[in-house]
């Protein structure tokens, strides 16, 4: 195995190792000794890799992201292509797909803020650049919205063990927020009604 492919999978492991401390025990678990004995990895090669519990954070961050966007590609290719709306659909699918990890966005956004804020400064510029690539892309974009943040909140509730619907449920309620025919119906049927109440 050469170095970089190497140094990737040493990354990786530890950033699996990483998800799992703050699912069992929270940010002030997540220390380079913890990290050490859940990876099996030396103290003095996470830090090689890592150099500080921020970069630790940041690198969970950025690995969730390159995950999301992946998510999102192939949701795009396989299926989205169709959606009259491809940006919220890719959304949708990325948080559908969120609720099901094993390992938790939300326990690294958590662990993020209560660290460091300043290190979510790269996700909230991403977010604001999604919201604008939905809300342009949308037919309306307040119902857009209104689907995406359902879906996020969704996500977030399961992510964070606060959801008591089943997953059958949820995947009921994704497909729901997916499928674009019955939203176009709703929406037609606000627009008299708009109308009307003029």
């Amino acid at each position: 195995m050469d170095n970089p492919t190497r140094s990737e999978t040493t990354r990786r492991k530890a950033i699996d190792a990483a998800f799992a401390i703050l699912t069992r025990e929270g940010v002030k678990g997540l220390t380079f000794d913890s990290l050490a004995q859940e990876s099996g990895i030396s103290k003095g090669g996470l830090m090689h890799q890592f150099r500080t519990k921020n970069g630790v954070l940041k690198a969970l961050l950025d690995f969730q992201r390159q995950d999301f966007d992946r998510i999102a590609r192939n949701h795009l290719a396989s299926e989205g292509a169709s959606k009259t709306e491809q940006v919220l659909s890719m959304q949708i699918a990325m948080y559908r797909a969120a609720s099901n990890q094993s390992h938790s966005v939300a326990r690294a956004i958590l662990a993020a803020l209560v660290e460091n804020p300043e290190l979510l400064t790269e996700s909230r510029e991403s977010e604001i650049a999604k919201m604008k690539k939905l809300q342009d892309d949308a037919v309306d974009p307040e119902l857009a919205l209104v689907r995406y943040f359902a879906a996020s909140g969704i996500a977030f509730n399961v992510l964070l063990g606060l959801s008591p619907i089943s997953k059958a449920a949820r995947e009921r309620l994704f497909a729901r927020l997916m499928d674009d025919n019955s939203w176009k119906r709703e929406s037609q049927q606000e627009q008299p009604r708009k109308r009307s109440a003029r």
